[in-house]
């Protein structure tokens, strides 16, 4: 949708950069990424697949197994992961989850979501909730408002600090916020939250490159998020129309039209959330 003025590559401890397609690269000593061959307007370069464990430890977490009908990257997960101790799930968009049944399969694995829906074998996370697993501290924090069962989790490990924020921010451009459960208003408060919990933290995204601290990366979205606002509001007074009379598609071409005009859909998604959050003001 837009570009945040940070690199979309960035070199890793592993020496591979993203994008890196079938090789699993370390980000940290305690965090590897997969990424899957999904790439498109939605995804980016495609869908990464996260493999955690501390060093020395014989067991691993895998957060979002990846979309279906991809078995090769599924696969590879499962060899690169080992003895998988538990699947967590970020959210529900198909991309991250659509292969979870056939990795547990694979692996036999416990996975965890935020819903009953994708919580198989285990029960639904909780907010807050510590887990304790694959030698590591991971700290659950619901952070909805791209969907309403976003999901980020706080890994800790000898000092070192990771948030995995799956779609809610991303390694390049902005998040779509999905109009059929998610928030401009919780989007808010969810990036509120991860900039006072989490600032310091590595970025691990669940589409495009890491990054080394998230604070800036958060506080820019809050201020696109903002100017986009501003900048509805004003076609909206241009058009001559409230919130709640406005056609989202009107608006797409009165505040996107410096866009790709193939990214207009999504752009609309994320209008129609802004104009429920103008509504309700």
């Amino acid at each position: 949708m837009s570009s945040h003025p940070l690199s979309d590559t960035e070199e890793t401890p592993s020496g591979a950069s993203h994008p890196a397609y079938g090789t699993v690269r370390e980000v940290t000593p305690f965090a590897s990424v997969l990424l899957c061959r999904n790439p498109g307007v939605m995804e980016l370069d495609g869908t990464n697949t996260w493999i955690l464990r501390a060093p020395g430890s014989p067991t691993a977490v895998v957060v979002d197994p990846g979309p279906a009908k991809h078995g090769a990257h599924r696969r590879a997960v499962a060899e690169a992961a080992g003895d998988v101790e538990l699947v967590l799930i970020t959210h529900r968009h198909h991309d991250h989850v659509g292969a979870s049944k056939k990795f547990r399969k694979l692996t036999g694995a416990p996975q965890r979501a935020y819903s009953d829906v994708y919580s198989k074998g285990a029960p639904r996370l909780r907010d807050r909730e510590v887990i304790h697993a694959a030698g590591l501290r991971i700290t659950v924090m619901h952070t909805p408002g791209h969907t309403a069962d976003s999901t980020s989790f706080l890994v800790e490990w000898e000092g070192r600090r990771a948030v995995l924020t799956g779609d809610t921010i991303l390694g390049r451009g902005t998040t779509v916020l999905d109009p059929a459960d998610g928030t401009l208003a919780d989007y808010f408060h969810s990036l509120n939250r991860l900039i006072v919990d989490a600032s310091d933290a590595v970025v691990l995204p669940g589409h495009g490159p890491d990054h080394a601290e998230l604070g800036p990366i958060a506080r820019y979205y809050k201020q696109h998020r903002e100017e986009r606002l501003e900048q509805i509001r004003d076609a909206l007074d241009r058009l001559g129309v409230t919130p709640k009379e406005a056609k989202p598609m009107k608006v797409v071409r009165a505040v996107y039209a410096d866009v790709d005009k193939k990214l207009w859909p999504a752009a609309r998604m994320s209008v129609k959330t802004q104009l429920h959050y103008l509504r309700s003001l």
